[in-house]
């Protein structure tokens, strides 16, 4: 699997152009310069990532990875590019989850500009990102958590009829609030009741009718809580009214929060590394730590799986760049990249600390600040109850109703994604078509695991024929949820057995993805068959499609070395 995991001593992001090779290496060097210690501190004390934020400015680097090529004033080198965005959300995962977040949420605070047709608000966050200044995204409140449809950021018309407002509410949980050049806060209007009453305006942080109330949390993020107090939005603030204002709330969601994939994935990398290295070194009874079986066991599990994250969400990043309004298959790849990718992020981090144990919480080490910070991806970020439901509105469609589509190759092409900005109206995702999910699966049913996890796939499908769930049941998002992780394992599967083809990913590390694959498949079975509403025929069926991994100790020994090999393959200098 030699070049699939991050490794900042040799990466040289051959793949992508020479100013986009630069700035990616830059970033590692930034990091690796600043020393491990000092961004340890850095996370300890809680400071502010100002630092890091001279950096980008100095370099141009959100301004050159997040201005579409047509604000970006004649450089060939700013565009949007969903490649290198997320090699670099990867490089911020890496080094710490702080640096992650104030390029994320800048991502978010972009999102309702650049889908606007406001031409001065563009024109302007493409000036501020050249000033290296960051964004943030007004959307959430503390009265109505992911409830988006809700606000009370409320907007009073200009009695003096200027087309203008002036806006009073609270926002909650808003990145970079404390310093965002440009904020794009989401309200509705006092005159105007239902969904025809959204607005999407632009505020800024340094205004005097924009208070900071405080940061949410404490560490080196900033999620702040501010307070608007009859802040004057202006006609050129407007960015969206009406249905299109809400519709802009979840296209920046889908563009945005896509990040979260790559985010886990670097944590999950640099914590690999350390626990390989601490532990393959380390003697316990006369004997190394990774002598023990069950310590194999965790290493190589947590490698398989994070082989698949990675292997999933590159292979969705193809599908993103591609999309249209006529092949809109991102929309379920990537709820998949927001609940599954994370939580299996988290799977990952447990795996790994219950062999480092206590060098995990020591405050020397990665590994203990991305202990601490896993586990915020798939709940603060990805809300994997909301993911999973969005995922079952296209499971119809996916298993039963295949359509025919170009293939769609590998996208590292230097393009700019407009796209991602010109989403168009939300709602229709059970319309969604997509390929023949099972072709990739007859493609490897020569590997052992595939194959037994390819049953298990085809058994859903007679479940939902067969035993499916009732009206009363689809109402019991309890019990309709472990069928949803049943089918987003199918869809996981899909995109890994794609992107193994077409990196040439070697069938080793293939059947052992699919190991786990099987025995997570099995767990949800079980979960199925012991819910109280499952009938005499679903729990037949969940017990039914429980399946043992193919065991091959060959297999599983050719693995634990390629594990065994990272050992001081990657040591941040201190």
């Amino acid at each position: 699997m030699t070049g699939l995991l991050l490794n900042p001593a040799t990466a040289d992001y051959s793949q992508f152009d020479p100013e986009t090779r630069r700035l990616l290496r830059a970033t590692i060097d930034f990091f690796e310069s600043y020393g491990k210690d000092r961004l340890l501190q850095a996370d300890l004390s809680a400071e502010w990532v100002a630092d890091f934020l001279e950096f980008q400015k100095r370099e141009k680097l959100f301004a050159t990875f997040l201005t579409p090529a047509a604000y970006a004033d004649g450089d060939e080198n700013r565009r949007w590019d969903a490649a290198r965005n997320v090699a670099l959300s990867e490089i911020f995962g890496f080094f710490g989850l702080a640096y992650w977040y104030a390029e994320q949420v800048t991502i978010l605070g972009l999102g309702p500009v650049w889908m606007s047709g406001n031409e001065s608000a563009k024109t302007k966050v493409a000036r501020q990102l050249v000033d290296g200044e960051v964004m943030a995204f007004g959307l959430s409140e503390r009265a109505h958590g992911a409830d988006v449809y809700s606000t009370d950021m409320i907007l009073t018309p200009d009695p003096a009829g200027t087309g203008g407002f002036t806006a009073s509410g609270t926002k909650y949980y808003i990145g970079n609030g404390n310093v965002a050049g440009t904020v794009s806060v989401f309200g509705r209007r006092a005159d105007v009741e239902g969904p025809e009453g959204y607005v999407f305006f632009a505020a800024d942080s340094r205004h005097p009718a924009y208070r900071l109330v405080d940061n949410v949390v404490h560490g080196q993020m900033y999620v702040s809580t501010f307070e608007l107090d009859e802040y004057p939005v202006g006609a050129d603030d407007i960015l969206h009214t009406g249905p299109e204002a809400f519709a802009a709330a979840l296209n920046t969601v889908n563009v945005g929060k896509f990040n979260l994939c790559h985010g886990s994935i670097g944590m999950c990398e640099h914590s690999l590394y350390e626990a390989i290295t601490h532990s393959n070194n380390r003697i316990l009874y006369g004997n190394p730590v990774t002598d023990f079986s069950h310590v194999q066991g965790n290493f190589v599990d947590a490698y398989a799986r994070l082989a698949a994250m990675k292997l999933f969400s590159d292979r969705a990043v193809d599908y993103f760049r591609s999309a249209s309004r006529d092949d809109r298959r991102y929309l379920l790849f990537n709820p998949v990249t927001k609940s599954k990718v994370t939580s299996e992020g988290e799977t990952v981090m447990t795996l790994l600390l219950d062999v480092v144990a206590a060098k995990g919480y020591e405050k020397n080490t990665y590994f203990h600040q991305a202990n601490r910070f896993i586990g915020w991806l798939p709940r603060l970020e990805g809300t994997v109850h909301v993911n999973v439901a969005q995922i079952l509105k296209f499971m119809p469609n996916y298993l039963f109703n295949p359509a025919e589509y170009p293939e769609i190759g590998r996208r590292l092409d230097a393009a700019d994604d407009a796209f991602f900005f010109a989403q168009g109206p939300v709602g229709g995702a059970g319309k969604v078509q997509f390929a023949d999910w099972t072709a990739p699966y007859e493609a490897k049913r020569d590997v052992p695991n595939v194959a037994v996890f390819y049953e298990q796939a085809t058994a859903l499908k007679t479940l939902l024929v067969t035993a499916p769930p009732s009206a009363e049941q689809q109402k019991d998002l309890d019990f309709v949820l472990t069928i949803g992780h049943l089918f987003t394992l199918i869809v996981y599967g899909q995109l890994i057995l794609e992107q193994a083809a077409l990196i040439g990913l070697d069938d080793d590390v293939l059947d052992r993805i699919f190991d786990f694959q099987i025995r997570d498949f099995s767990g949800y079975a079980v979960d199925l068959y012991g819910k109280a509403s499952a009938t005499a025929a679903q729990q037949e069926w969940a017990l039914g499609a429980v399946r043992r991994p193919t065991a091959d100790p060959a297999v599983f020994d050719r693995v634990w070395q390629q594990v065994k090999a990272l050992d001081g393959a990657y040591v941040m200098p201190n």
